[in-house]
C-alpha cells in the first residue's frame, strides 16, 4: 500500500514510469506499479522531474523592490548602496514575511531547494536572525542553505570579518565572500585565502561572489582555485557570477579553466541578473555579463544556473521560476542544440542539486519523495513554454496543484482546445 502513486509520467531521460511514494521516500519506480494507494495521480503525457534547485539567491532582500527607492541607474553598485540603506531599516519580522512569501512562490513552482546569501555586514545581524527563522519555518518542504556573505567586503567593512564569524557561530551553513569588492586586488586575494581557511577549519563549503565585474583583470577565481587545492577543499567550493571571464584574454582563460577543473570548483552564473547589470559602462559593442558556460562545461567543470534576485534593489522582475532562469541562460549562452537545451534543464535540477550537496535528491528509490509534474512533453518543451506545474510533491506531501494552460478557441474549422506543446519531442 502506497501513500501516493504518480502514474505514467515521462522522466527527463525519456522513460515512462510509475512512481510509488511511502511516507517521505520514493519506494518504487517501475513501468507499471500494480498496487493500491491512498491517492493516484494520472501523469500520462506529462513530464515528471525532480524538483528545481536554486544555488544562488538573496532572500534577505527579496520582494523589497522600490525600498527605499528604485535603482535608477540599474547598476550593481547602486543596488549595493540601496541595500545598505534598506538593511538598517528592515525589521526581522518584515524580512521573515517577505522571505516566506517568496518561499510560497517557490513551492508553487516546484523550487524546493535554495542556497541564499545572507548579508553579515551590519553589527545587528538582523538579516541572519531572520533567515535562520525562515530556514526553520520552511524545512518541511524547502531545503534552505544559508551563506554567510560579507556584502560590503570582509576587510572593507569595519567589522566585516568579526560579523561573518558571529554569523557562522549562529548557525549559517556556507562561507561566502566578495573579493572583487575589497578596496584593492591584494586585499581581495587575501580575503579569499582567509575565508577558505575559515571554511577548512570549520568543515564548511565555500560559495563566493567572484569577479562580478566587467574588468578582465579581476582574477580572484584563480586565487579561489589555488586555495581550494592548497586546503583540500575540492568539490566543496563554488564561484558565483564569474562575469569578468567574458572579457578576459583567451590565452589566460586557457590556463584558468584547467586550474578550476583540477580544483573541482563549481560555477554558478546568474543570467537574468548579469544580463542587465553588466556592460553598463559600455557604449557599443555592449557586453553581456555571462561567463564562459559552454567552455567550462567542455572542461568538465560543473556549471549550474542561479536566480540571484527577485524584485529587490538589483532586479525589478522575477517569479521564483527556475525555468525562466534556464530559458535566459539558454539564449545568452547560445545553447540551442537539442542536447544543450536539455542540459539547461538539467542545470536547474540535478546539477544545482550536486552543487548544493543534496544527497537525498533525485528520482530514484530511496530518495526523498520530492518531485514536480509539468505540463510538458519533455525537458526542452518545459523550457520552451515555461510549463505549468500541475503538481508539486515535497517530501511525500502534495503541496501545490495547478491547471494546464490549454486555451479554448472559437475559430471556424479549428480545434476548440489549443495545447501549446511541441509537435514532437526533441529533448
Amino acid at each position: 500500500m502506497f501513500d501516493l502513486i504518480i502514474e505514467g509520467g515521462r522522466l527527463p531521460d525519456g522513460r515512462v514510469q510509475d512512481i510509488g511514494i511511502t511516507g517521505e521516500r520514493i519506494t518504487a519506480i517501475a513501468p507499471r506499479i500494480e498496487a493500491e494507494a491512498f491517492e493516484v495521480i494520472d501523469a500520462r503525457g506529462d513530464l515528471v522531474s525532480p524538483p528545481f534547485v536554486d544555488p544562488h539567491f538573496h532572500m534577505d532582500a527579496t520582494l523589497s523592490y522600490g525600498q527605499p527607492r528604485v535603482n535608477a541607474s540599474g547598476t550593481l553598485l547602486e543596488g549595493i548602496d540601496l541595500w545598505g540603506e534598506l538593511r538598517d531599516l528592515a525589521t526581522v519580522e518584515e524580512m521573515v514575511e517577505r522571505a516566506l512569501t517568496y518561499c510560497d512562490w517557490a513551492a508553487s513552482l516546484g523550487l524546493l531547494a535554495i542556497r541564499s546569501h545572507v548579508d553579515t555586514t551590519p553589527d545587528h545581524l538582523r538579516g541572519v536572525e531572520a533567515m535562520i527563522a525562515v530556514r526553520e519555518a520552511v524545512k518541511g518542504y524547502i531545503d534552505l542553505q544559508l551563506v554567510a556573505f560579507p556584502q560590503d567586503g570582509l576587510y572593507r567593512a569595519p567589522n566585516g570579518r568579526q560579523n561573518l564569524i558571529r554569523a557562522l557561530d549562529m548557525g549559517l551553513d556556507v562561507v561566502g565572500g566578495i573579493p572583487h569588492f575589497e578596496r584593492t586586488m591584494a586585499e581581495g586575494a587575501a580575503s579569499v585565502r582567509d575565508l577558505c581557511e575559515i571554511a577548512a577549519d570549520r568543515g564548511l563549503p565555500v560559495d563566493m561572489h567572484c569577479d562580478e565585474t566587467d574588468d578582465p583583470m579581476s582574477r580572484h577565481i584563480e586565487t579561489l582555485a589555488a586555495e581550494t587545492l592548497r586546503l583540500g577543499l575540492q568539490g566543496r567550493v563554488a564561484g558565483s557570477h564569474l562575469t569578468s571571464m567574458h572579457s578576459m584574454d583567451n590565452y589566460y582563460v586557457s590556463k584558468l579553466l584547467p586550474l578550476m577543473a583540477e580544483a573541482e570548483i563549481s560555477a554558478i552564473p546568474n543570467p537574468l541578473i548579469n544580463i542587465v547589470l553588466q556592460g553598463r559602462h559600455d557604449t557599443y559593442p555592449k557586453r553581456r555579463g555571462l561567463t564562459r558556460v559552454k567552455e567550462m562545461q567542455a572542461m568538465g567543470i560543473r556549471v549550474g544556473w542561479g536566480q540571484d534576485c527577485t524584485l529587490d534593489p538589483w532586479y525589478s522582475l522575477g517569479t521564483a521560476d527556475m525555468l525562466d532562469v534556464a530559458f535566459m541562460g539558454l539564449h545568452v549562452a547560445q545553447m540551442t542544440h537539442p542536447e544543450e537545451m536539455a542540459r539547461c534543464f538539467t542545470m536547474v535540477t540535478e546539477t544545482n542539486a550536486e552543487i548544493m550537496g543534496l544527497s537525498d535528491y533525485g528520482l530514484r528509490v530511496g530518495a526523498l519523495a520530492s518531485l514536480v509534474v509539468l505540463d510538458a512533453a519533455d525537458p526542452v518543451d518545459a523550457l520552451r513554454q515555461r510549463a505549468a506545474r500541475r503538481l508539486v510533491v515535497a517530501k511525500g506531501r502534495i503541496i501545490a496543484r495547478s491547471a494546464r494552460r490549454d486555451a479554448q478557441l472559437t475559430l471556424p474549422g479549428r480545434p476548440t482546445t489549443l495545447v501549446r506543446r511541441a509537435p514532437h519531442s526533441i529533448g
